[in-house]
């Protein structure tokens, strides 16, 4: 997962110009396009913070994408320092996701708590259906993959196939959906509806536009009206996932429902 391009996809998913943002941010329009270029590096947690406000996702999701520690973390272990020597033999036993999910199971029923600023991020299973789940697509290029996803959208869109497909290909034109790590996650703005998801493994991986220069292996296309919190917090889980190997998951999958149980699964954790 390329952070810079995720943050451009969330910048344009929010209605922001780069200029906009920037201003909000106090920092120069040419700072901010390098980081999204991934020219600079990733900025500092507090900007995070900032970035994250701006963009209505919850902080602690974009600090995750970043690989930076929240502030808040930091001034806790200084506060109580028996939590640093935790977070530290946590770090030498090398607890991996399924493990430190039990460990916050254990927290979540052990010290309860109501109260969150930050609830967690829904993922892409509770937006999908089997019959917009397409596994093994051969085709040439994304506009090949615009166009299956748009038929299977265009019975809940109530509207025909290429009045969805014809936006798709345009926009991509303008700026690439992929993200990085194989995905590419294209957004199809539809009014007057909920949120919903199609997603195209492919048979082989595809050339396109990348950050990493990967071809991609699936394109997630998430489908909503245009100004929706609940479609970029669906784009930053799928980076999330994306980060953690979401095209590894899929690239062995055989069947829809084998692409649905594994993406529960990932969501769970």
């Amino acid at each position: 997962m390329h952070f810079g391009a995720t943050l451009r996809l969330l910048r344009l998913e929010s209605g922001l110009s780069l200029r906009d943002l920037a201003r909000r941010l106090s920092v120069s329009g040419t700072y901010l396009s390098r980081v999204e270029n991934g020219l600079d590096p990733v900025p500092t947690p507090a900007r995070l913070e900032a970035i994250a406000r701006e963009l209505e996702v919850p902080p602690p999701l974009l600090m995750g994408l970043a690989h930076r520690v929240s502030p808040l973390v930091v001034d806790y272990v200084q506060q109580e320092p028996e939590a640093g020597a935790l977070f530290l033999e946590i770090a030498h036993r090398r607890l991996d996701e399924q493990q430190l999910a039990e460990v916050r199971t254990f927290l979540d029923r052990r010290f309860p708590t109501t109260v969150t600023d930050h609830p967690a991020p829904r993922g892409i299973s509770d937006i999908l259906s089997l019959d917009r789940i397409v596994v093994g697509l051969t085709c040439s290029s994304i506009d090949d993959v615009f166009d299956v996803a748009a038929s299977r959208l265009a019975t809940w869109a109530g509207q025909g196939a290429p009045a969805l497909s014809g936006p798709l290909k345009a926009r991509e034109r303008e700026v690439s959906s992929a993200i990085g790590g194989g995905i590419a996650v294209p957004c199809a703005y539809v009014a007057g509806t909920g949120l919903a998801a199609v997603l195209v493994s492919l048979a082989h991986p595809l050339r396109h536009e990348t950050p990493d220069g990967r071809p991609l292996r699936a394109v997630i296309i998430l489908a909503g009206p245009r100004d929706s919190r609940q479609r970029r917090l669906r784009l930053a889980q799928v980076a999330r996932l994306t980060a953690r190997g979401l095209a590894d998951h899929l690239g062995d999958a055989h069947s829809p429902q084998d692409v649905l149980a594994r993406l529960v699964l990932m969501d769970a954790l």
